[in-house]
């Protein structure tokens, strides 16, 4: 079972581009066609969002709060579906360098995360990334990844903080051939169901 996960949501709308438009907004674009896809070729998914909310329990009060109680709720989403591999959907931001541009892939230690992201890198790579990347383990300190006891890729479909990368990631175009590229990743790794 594929759980999708559209990354920050509601009043966490994550990294923002230039122009104002909303990491999260992106990732529900792209989550919801690679949703689409894996179903119409027979993959069971879950969504951890299909709307732009904030899936924080009641009686969070602050961001802060709201943010905390979101990670808590989208790790005890993933952990209770036996089977689950999670694929979470984020977009990069680095404004000190905003000529960096490309997709890629991260994963946490539960096998076969590894595989799985160097096949959706691979795919990433051959249709669109403009140069390799390579897939990498996740920094210890993502919650989501850290937290999660399923095997799980986290990709950053591209820099915010880049001006042309920002726009195509807007396109409806864009967002489906990151989802098709993603999907394929998936369908070639041997190893999950």
């Amino acid at each position: 079972m594929y759980v999708l996960d559209a990354g920050h949501g509601g009043e966490d709308g994550g990294a923002l581009s230039s122009t104002g438009d909303k990491e999260s907004d992106i990732n529900l674009g792209i989550t919801l066609r690679l949703d689409a896809l894996l179903r119409l070729l027979g993959k069971e998914t879950v969504l951890t969002r299909d709307t732009d909310v904030s899936i924080y329990t009641d009686g969070a009060d602050t961001l802060r709060q709201k943010k905390v109680s979101d990670l808590r709720n989208r790790v005890a989403l993933v952990n209770a579906i036996p089977n689950a591999v999670l694929i979470s959907i984020h977009q990069n931001s680095l404004p000190g360098v905003p000529s960096v541009h490309g997709a890629q892939a991260f994963y946490n230690t539960v096998e076969p995360g590894a595989t799985l992201a160097q096949s959706v890198q691979a795919a990433l790579n051959q249709s669109i990334n403009t140069g390799e990347k390579s897939e990498k383990q996740i920094d210890k300190t993502i919650y989501l990844m850290k937290n999660a006891t399923c095997p799980a890729v986290l990709v950053e479909c591209g820099f915010l903080s880049n001006a042309d990368e920002a726009a195509r990631l807007q396109t409806p175009e864009h967002q489906k051939k990151l989802a098709a590229a993603i999907a394929a990743g998936i369908l070639n790794e041997r190893e999950v169901p």
